[in-house]
């Protein structure tokens, strides 16, 4: 997997953040996948102390190959499967940077957006042992069907999929979505939460006022971290346990992996 890597100065070793990207059921259009930086949010991570990696995953871009996250279309749609692949990727790039001199073998936080999100929700269900929390933004499966706002495919088997996950899930999860999210409105990322938390999972779910004109960027746009940046360093608190560096310690490079 294509990975740009992003990284405090000094030697570490640094809690890891992995960050993962959205998909589309769209072979075209994950062929034209850029490289996923997420600058802001990496900058945001950089600046507490973490190395962050936002790899991308088998069948987007320049990763190439095959793409194991097909949700098997509308009638027979899988999400719980297409979830679980996503975290297959999400696991390797995991296993792989703990290995790196830079990174600690723990404290490993995982965020997500979109598929990436629904994907970190899937590998909360594993309940990985090095990983202390997972951060969801607007995480699902099958939204704007033929690109048309608020178009979802099978929503009842989205959050029947997430009911399946909250099941084993143990770990922290904290969860964001916008009001005006035209892939997972409000009346899709409540009841998925609902479901997660209800057949056991560990999640605060965040349903935020409207952003911009499409809440589904609230991730990736450089005005988002004033809104989610409080929320998560909430939870960084709650879970990190490291010490995050005075302003000017630290310094964002990037490097890239494969």
């Amino acid at each position: 997997m294509r990975t740009a890597v992003f990284r405090p100065s000094g030697p570490g070793p640094f809690p890891l953040v992995v960050i993962n990207h959205g998909s589309t059921q769209d072979e075209a259009k994950r062929a034209e996948y850029s490289q996923p930086v997420y600058q802001v949010a990496s900058e945001w991570f950089v600046q507490r102390g973490y190395a962050v990696a936002v790899p991308q995953r088998p069948g987007h871009g320049e990763t190439g190959g095959p793409y194991f996250e097909s949700s098997k279309g509308c009638a027979n749609a899988d999400y719980r499967a297409s979830g679980l692949a996503t975290a297959d990727s999400i696991q390797a790039a995991i296993d792989y940077f703990v290995q790196q001199p830079f990174v600690k073998k723990t404290d490993v936080i995982v965020v997500g957006q979109s598929a990436g999100g629904w994907g970190s929700l899937a590998l909360a269900s594993r309940n990985p042992r090095n990983v202390k929390a997972v951060i969801n933004f607007a995480g699902g499966r099958g939204g704007r069907i033929g690109d048309r706002p608020n178009n979802n495919c099978a929503p009842e088997r989205l959050i029947e999929a997430a009911r399946s996950y909250g099941a084993s899930a143990r770990i922290p999860v904290l969860s964001i979505y916008a009001e005006n999210d035209t892939y997972f409105a409000p009346s899709i990322s409540k009841p998925l939460n609902d479901a997660f938390r209800g057949a056991g999972g560990r999640v605060d779910f965040r349903l935020l006022p409207p952003f911009g004109l499409e809440g589904h960027s609230l991730l990736g746009a450089r005005n988002g971290r004033e809104i989610w940046g409080p929320i998560v360093a909430e939870l960084l608190k709650g879970v990190a346990g490291h010490r995050s560096p005075t302003s000017g310690e630290s310094e964002v490079g990037g490097t890239r992996s494969q």
